[in-house]
């Protein structure tokens, strides 16, 4: 008989802890699974999932004004931010209880307080007092916005958190970033009517994508009216009539009734008791593991943000089921990092999986890049000026496509797809001898047979 209260102790109630303490649930191990905030962790209570119905919300007035060259009549509209609010608080709601009745139904305990280590098997419930033991412990506490505490005013400004929780739409907003959370954040504000500007440090945004990419988007998003200040970054932020005033490097003071930052998100490790319990973490705080996901403590397992490798919820979820595998199947599994298809819900959208250009040319000797840019069909009666790009990267030696790279409508869904082939190692031929399905932009993909240009030893030929 064990000596320990529990098989499995999981700190963090988000994807990844979930889909760790479920199946190790159902396979008969003694779990429990504590989370101080609510179940479904940053992606289903604050990220993704709201983040998209608010993208789709965003989006409907566009959807207006192009049915009038498909013929139809709409009268006029207006936009109710609390209705929104309100039926995206429903649907969260609703996923929160799905994740608490999969554990419950698998038999792991619920623990609705928030978990500290006190050592390598021992863990306080912080709500009660309480300390039990675990034999293995599974800490995936995620990640947390950046504050920019080092920003005179930040106390003034929001985090992606509140962004879903505002009491009113503010009538104009600052973005501070460049990076995904930024730029979907600056579409959706705009699409719904407020006046958008993205302030960020960089020459442009969006710095680990494709260049093509990154200078689409921009031109679409300023095409919008969406205004967008590079090279540039908050100085102050400080309270004034009717809203906030922020003080910028390079554009003087922007009056503005809010401000979202943007800027990073953090290893959630503070104060979890990682030092009592010997789990050595690096310098931004991330918790440090080995390819199986174990830390510096043979016992104690850590996977999703809180290990800062890679930061999206599908991954999370692999590296849970490979905890599985490792510690309950005697299969040890090493998660797979390599071609990740990623989109950004931007408007227009980006999807994209394996190598940037860029990281190709240092990569390989050679490369051939096709490259299509066209204006949708739909785009042809609605009178959209909106343009689609779509880009494949492929090594000259081998004809494998390295990358694959989508902006416009859709695209992440196609990246999704693509990545399937990328994966199995489909080569630019394997594109070619595929038949197109027409009329569909991603046709293209497969219709595209002399390259745009080469790139050898990383110069344009």
């Amino acid at each position: 008989m064990s000596s320990f209260d529990y098989d499995l102790f999981v700190i963090g109630g988000g994807s990844g802890g979930v889909r760790g303490a479920r199946v190790a649930a159902s396979l008969g191990k003694k779990v429990a699974i504590a989370e101080e905030y609510r179940y479904g962790g940053t992606c289903v209570i604050r990220g993704c999932v709201p983040k998209k119905l608010f993208v789709y919300a965003s989006q409907y007035h566009e959807h207006f004004e192009d049915a009038a060259g498909f013929g139809w009549t709409v009268g006029a509209s207006s936009f109710d931010w609390k209705k929104l609010v309100a039926a995206k608080d429903a649907e969260i709601e609703r996923l929160e209880g799905l994740y608490k009745k999969g554990l419950s139904n698998a038999n792991a305990e619920i623990l609705e307080t928030r978990a500290e280590l006190v050592d390598a098997h021992t863990i306080r419930l912080v709500k009660t007092g309480q300390t039990v033991t675990a034999k293995t412990i599974l800490i995936a506490t995620g990640g947390r916005p950046n504050p920019h505490a080092a920003l005179p005013g930040h106390e003034l400004c929001i985090s992606s958190n509140e962004a879903f929780h505002l009491e009113e739409l503010p009538k104009s907003i600052v973005i501070a970033g460049g990076g995904y959370i930024a730029v979907e954040f600056a579409n959706i504000f705009h699409g719904l009517g407020v006046e958008t500007t993205l302030i960020y440090r960089g020459a442009e945004i969006l710095s680990r994508f494709d260049q093509d990419l990154r200078r689409g988007l921009h031109e679409a998003m300023v095409a919008k009216g969406i205004r967008i200040l590079c090279h540039d970054v908050l100085e102050k932020v400080s309270e004034a009539e009717g809203g906030l005033a922020v003080e910028t490097l390079k554009n003087g003071t922007l009056h503005v009734g809010a401000v979202l930052l943007a800027l990073g998100r953090d290893p959630n490790t503070a104060g979890l008791g990682l030092e009592a319990a010997g789990v050595k973490m690096n310098e931004r705080g991330a918790i440090v593991v080995d390819e199986y996901s174990r830390t510096s403590v043979a016992n104690i397992y850590a996977l999703g943000d809180v290990t800062d490798r890679v930061q999206l919820t599908p991954v999370a979820i692999h590296e849970a089921m490979c905890f599985i595998e490792t510690e309950y199947k005697n299969n040890p599994s090493k998660p797979d990092h390599d071609l990740i298809a990623t989109a950004v819900f931007s408007q227009p959208e980006i999807g994209t999986v394996g190598l940037s250009e860029e990281e190709a040319a240092r990569r390989y000797k050679e490369l051939e890049v096709y490259r299509a840019q066209f204006r949708p069909l739909k785009a042809t009666l609605s009178g959209r000026a909106e343009r689609m790009l779509m880009k494949l990267i492929v090594d000259a030696e081998s004809r494998k496509v390295v990358g694959a790279h989508i902006l416009g409508h859709d695209a992440g869904e196609m990246a999704q797809i693509l990545g399937i082939t990328l994966k199995a190692g489909c080569t630019k031929d394997d594109f070619d001898r595929t038949m197109a399905l027409h009329p569909t932009a991603a046709e293209e993909l497969v219709t595209m047979y002399a390259p745009s240009y080469r790139i050898r030893n990383g110069e344009r030929v």
